[in-house]
């Protein structure tokens, strides 16, 4: 008995309350039946540590907050860590598309802080990013705003990440290509 406890213990420290949580959507659904309507409920929820890891989930159940639990269960579940330059940006713009919904996201300077709509704004807050410029475009549906703002984020490559995919230094990657002679020169016939 006391290994239960001590295992039960050591799972409770684990899910401290380092995530945060944001419920996006409640969607109340209901089913005819020979006696009227039962009555169910769907939660979208978004999960993060707001320092680079972020995860969405969707529950179902008959009661509000159960539907919530298994939204944040599952959210917990399929986290994705997205690197972010200096803590508070995303590192290139980027777009990410699901079904019919497309977003663009894109860099921001300090104090921009985020420009989102719904659903994105969950997520980027819950990612703690701090400045970011977004739009949707195409479908207005939560559950496909936040698949392809997840997407997207899952293209993010910092320069160390580039680097390491081509065998170079970071410092080879982020240097500027010297610049190329004007067009004026290239046009000119060459004497002969």
């Amino acid at each position: 008995m006391a290994r239960e406890q001590r295992g039960r213990g050591r799972r409770d420290r684990d899910e401290a309350p380092e995530f945060a949580d944001r419920l996006v959507a409640i969607n109340r659904v209901s089913k005819t039946v020979k006696g009227g309507k039962r009555f169910g409920f769907a939660a979208l929820v978004v999960v993060g540590d707001q320092k680079g890891r972020v995860g969405f989930g969707k529950g179902k159940a008959k009661e509000v907050p159960e539907a919530i639990r298994k939204a944040t269960e599952a959210a917990k579940r399929n986290m994705v860590r997205v690197p972010l330059r200096e803590g508070r940006t995303l590192h290139h713009d980027m777009e990410g598309r699901h079904g019919a919904g497309k977003v663009v996201m894109r860099t921001a300077p300090e104090g921009t802080g985020i420009i989102a709509g719904g659903p994105m704004r969950a997520v980027f807050e819950m990612l703690g990013v701090k400045d970011v410029v977004s739009k949707s475009i195409g479908s207005q549906n939560p559950y496909n705003m936040i698949r392809a703002t997840m997407d997207g984020l899952r293209k993010q490559a910092s320069p160390r990440m580039v680097a390491q995919r081509r065998g170079k230094k970071v410092a080879e990657v982020l240097k500027r290509p010297a610049a190329a002679p004007t067009a004026g020169a290239q046009d000119a016939p060459a004497e002969a």
